[in-house]
């Protein structure tokens, strides 16, 4: 018959449509996004004064709390340093003789949390002091050396902690013919709490700044959906999924956090450039090597991840908000 050939080649031609294959699909679907992608940066590029001064804004809400973190790091950095540097010192009793010195010497650096012990005797102490303080006359007038023999105590590096310290102190402390054992960590175990309660200060700081900054997006990608209210509501009208109209404004979140996390960066490095000298003069001062590090390539590439999900957050929130009120049948009676 001869409607039986004129059959056969549809359902071949529908079957080769059911069966499109997997990759023109995705070609499609990632073409779908960078063209969307495009016409939200060029949107973004149409109002630069409004996009500069978004980007601004959250350039400063991301540098400052950054910029505080680096500064904790380069504070716990040297104090760690310090911890490391921390060295005990024994003094002995003025009655102890010097051979049951070198026996508490001896017995002290048999202590696994010691790296190593140094005893200066009362002789070399006095002999030190004279030399470095310039009262060579006036300790002529003394009978005797009322200076004790002294232990100074290095301890290992898995000991060179606040806590371990403090442990190895008791330790030292509890030897018969140890007067007095000091060690200067009350500054430091000050400054510790003080890097602590400031570290949670700053992250309590961070938390709000990323919301101040999903609330900037949000409240800008509004106005973007606001006016293009009549373009969303045709194209609900013609079938676009809410994936589909979500899309473009999602882009442009994630564009605006891309350009907020350069200009954080950019901040950073000037705010670093423009106190470097000074920070060094300070630490010169006070013999110290403290510096502050600006962000390596990895910091600063999560920097502009973080931005740009803060941006596709805010979006995506405004989006969320916005559209589910928006319905095709709104465009007659806006009409």
């Amino acid at each position: 018959m001869a409607a039986d050939p004129r059959k056969k080649p549809q359902p071949a031609r529908g079957a080769n449509k059911a069966r499109s294959p997997w990759r023109e699909q995705a070609e499609s679907y990632f073409t779908h996004h960078r063209k969307v992608a495009e016409d939200s940066a060029r949107r973004l590029w149409r109002n630069p004064v409004a996009s500069l001064m978004t980007w601004t804004v959250m350039g400063v809400a991301l540098a400052l709390p950054v910029a505080l973190l680096l500064l904790l790091t380069s504070l716990q950095g040297v104090s760690a340093g310090w911890e490391s540097s921390a060295r005990v010192t024994a003094y002995i009793e003025l009655t102890v003789p010097l051979e049951r010195a070198r026996g508490l010497s001896s017995d002290i650096a048999s202590d696994g949390r010691v790296a190593g012990v140094e005893l200066v005797d009362r002789d070399q102490a006095l002999e030190e002091f004279r030399a470095s303080s310039g009262l060579e006359d006036a300790l002529d007038y003394l009978e005797d050396n009322p200076l004790p023999h002294t232990l100074l105590i290095t301890p290992e590096e898995g000991a060179r902690s606040t806590e371990g310290v403090e442990g190895l102190v008791r330790f030292i402390e509890g030897m018969e013919g140890v007067e007095r054992v000091q060690v200067d960590l009350g500054w430091l175990q000050r400054l510790n709490a003080m890097t602590d309660l400031l570290a949670r200060a700053v992250w309590a700081l961070a938390i709000l700044l990323a919301a101040a900054v999903v609330l900037v997006i949000g409240n800008t990608v509004r106005l973007s959906i606001e006016s293009r209210r009549d373009e969303i509501l045709v194209a609900k009208l013609v079938g676009g999924t809410d994936s589909f109209v979500r899309r473009p404004f999602l882009y442009t979140g994630a564009w605006f956090g891309l350009g907020g996390g350069i200009v954080a960066l950019i901040l950073l490095q000037l705010s670093l450039w423009w106190l470097s000298g000074p920070i060094e003069r300070l630490a010169g001062l006070y013999r110290s090597d403290f510096s502050l590090d600006g962000l390596q390539f990895d910091g600063a590439l999560a920097l502009i991840i973080v931005a740009m999900l803060l941006g596709w957050l805010g979006a995506w929130v405004a989006v969320k908000r916005h559209l589910d009120d928006m319905e095709p049948g709104d465009i007659a009676g806006g009409g």
